[in-house]
Formats: structure tokens, sequence, C-alpha cells
């Protein structure tokens, strides 16, 4: 068991629930504006295929994250011209942009030159000496501390960003106007705008940090978490993170830790393969992405019934 549960295991525990971490909080935003988001996972993919084009053309990983930035806020702008200003259907343009991404990602990789000419690595996948990865983070004083500073030392600059943003999310959202007026967007619109604010603007900037965040996850994935880009690598994370804003009820903290136990019970998976079929641990992490999402279903119609039967008794 030791082969199993040891140091390593939460460690990439750490570094496979980042970009969750960092999708599902761009999809709390729009979320709390009342925008079901479930095209994040295109949103993730072209984010990731970017950043390691910034990063290979210009030999920064700085220029890779920026590049992922631009794409967030087109993105971002996109989805909300669509959904709010064209009253699309916003399910319909997540699966669009979904597909969307699979095929520009996979139709850029195997057209461009540049990357015929950097190294690829296999049909459906780029490697090169020339791609920059995101830096890794020593914190002083931590590092040197035994088991404690290997935890939480030695990761990549996302990680730090992401545990940053929690803190970050839950303070705007629930300690500052803008939080308020952004929550009011979703709620009581009627009532924001009579205020003199508008709904409209507060569903722009969610959906732009949305955007932004989601391009940012999959900087991760393709500059921290591997260096490389491969065809779908998100591996359906997108649907993960929706998944654990739902389960956390959109609160950050929460969130976070729904995003905790998809990066455990991946990182479980494939300590597990010499034990068990590699198909059976590659399933268990969206198994348990279920689970949860039936669990709030469940906990939800326990709570309706429970007031029900308050009101009934009340009468």
């Amino acid at each position: 068991m030791s082969e199993v549960f040891n140091l390593a295991l939460f460690q990439q525990t750490i570094r496979a629930a980042t970009p969750v971490i960092l999708a599902a909080l761009g999809c709390l935003m729009t979320q709390h504006v009342n925008i079901t988001n479930i095209g994040i996972d295109g949103m993730m993919l072209i984010g990731a295929f970017f950043a390691v084009l910034g990063s290979f053309m210009c030999g920064s990983w700085a220029m890779g994250l920026l590049f992922a930035i631009i794409l967030g806020v087109a993105l971002g702008l996109f989805y909300y011209l669509l959904v709010i200003k064209f009253s699309s259907d916003e399910f319909i343009i997540g699966v669009a942009l979904n597909l969307f991404a699979a095929g520009l990602t996979t139709f850029l990789l195997r057209t461009l030159p540049l990357f015929a000419t950097g190294g690829k690595l296999a049909s459906g996948s780029f490697k090169s000496p020339g791609i920059d990865p995101l830096p890794v983070i020593h914190i002083p004083l931590i590092k040197d501390i035994p088991i404690l500073g290997e935890l939480l030392s030695g990761y990549s600059l996302l990680v730090y960003v992401s545990w940053a943003l929690i803190l970050l999310c839950w303070y705007f959202i629930y300690r500052t106007p803008w939080g308020f007026h952004l929550r009011a967007a979703g709620e009581h619109p009627e009532a924001l705008e009579a205020s003199g604010k508008s709904p409209s603007r507060m569903k722009l900037s969610a959906s732009v940090l949305c955007g932004i965040l989601s391009c940012v996850a999959g900087a991760h994935l393709s500059l921290g978490y591997v260096t490389m880009f491969t065809e779908n690598m998100t591996n359906s994370r997108g649907y993960v993170a929706f998944a654990c804003v739902i389960f956390g009820r959109g609160n950050p903290p929460r969130v976070f830790l729904a995003a905790l136990l998809f990066g455990f019970i991946d990182a479980l998976g494939m300590n597990m393969q010499t034990y068990i079929p590699s198909d059976l641990t590659a399933m268990a992490p969206y198994l348990v992405t279920v689970v949860m999402m039936v669990a709030v279903v469940l906990w939800d119609r326990h709570k309706k019934a429970r007031k029900a039967q308050v009101t009934a008794a009340k009468l």
C-alpha cells in the first residue's frame, strides 16, 4: 500500500486538481449571473493550444500565458455576444464551442508549418525543447521543512495562483459591492437595474472572466502539467469543473474541495494502474463526478420535501 498511498500521491493530487480549480472559478462567475456555460472544455482546449503556440514561437512562458489570456477574452466576448445579446441557447452554444475547439486545434496542429518543423512527437501531439514551461516555484523556508516542504513547495506558478484566486474570488463575490452586483445580476436583475446598475454589463464581465480563467486552466495543462499539446488533452475536465461548481454551490472554497476530490481520485487511479486495469482507473474520476451530481440532486429533493413538510405543518 505504500506504493499507492505516499507523498507523491498528494503531490499529483494538487497538480491534477489545478486546471479544474481554475476552470471552475471561471464557471462559477457565469453561474452567479445565471449563465450556464458548458463550453468551458472548449475554452480550456483553445487556451492549452495557444499557450504552447505562444511559448514555442516567442520562447517565453509569459508570452504563452498572454496568448491564452487574449484568447480567453475573445472567447468570453464571443459567448456573451451570442448568449446574452443574441439570446441564443446557452447549451447549444456551449456544445458548439466545444466541438469547434476540438476541430480548430486539431486542424491547426496538423497544418501549421511551424509545428511540422518544430519536432512533432507523434500524430496528434506536439512536443519540443523550444516550448518554455511555466516556472517552478520553491517557497523560501517552507521548502526546507521535511514532508511539508515537499507537499507545498516545488509546483508550477499557476498552482499557487489558483490557491490565491480561491481566496480572492470568495472575497470579491461575498464581501465587495462588485460581488453583490454580480450575484444580483443573476438572482434579481430587475432590482439591480432599478438601482442604476446594468445586469448586462455584469454578465459581460463574468463571461470575460470565465473565458480568461478557462484558457489559463488550459495553459496550465500544456505548459505546467505536461509541457506539450495533445489533441483533446482536456479530457472533459471542463465538464468536471462545471460539476464541481454545482456541487460546491458556487462557493469558491467548496468548489476547491470538490476539485481536490477529483484530483485525488485521478492521482489514486494512476497509482493503482499496477493492480487494476488502466481503463477502470481512468474512468474513476468521472464516475465520482457523476456521483457528486446525483448527490446534489438528491439533496435538493430532500430540502424541498422538508421545506414542504414545514410549510404544511405551519398551515
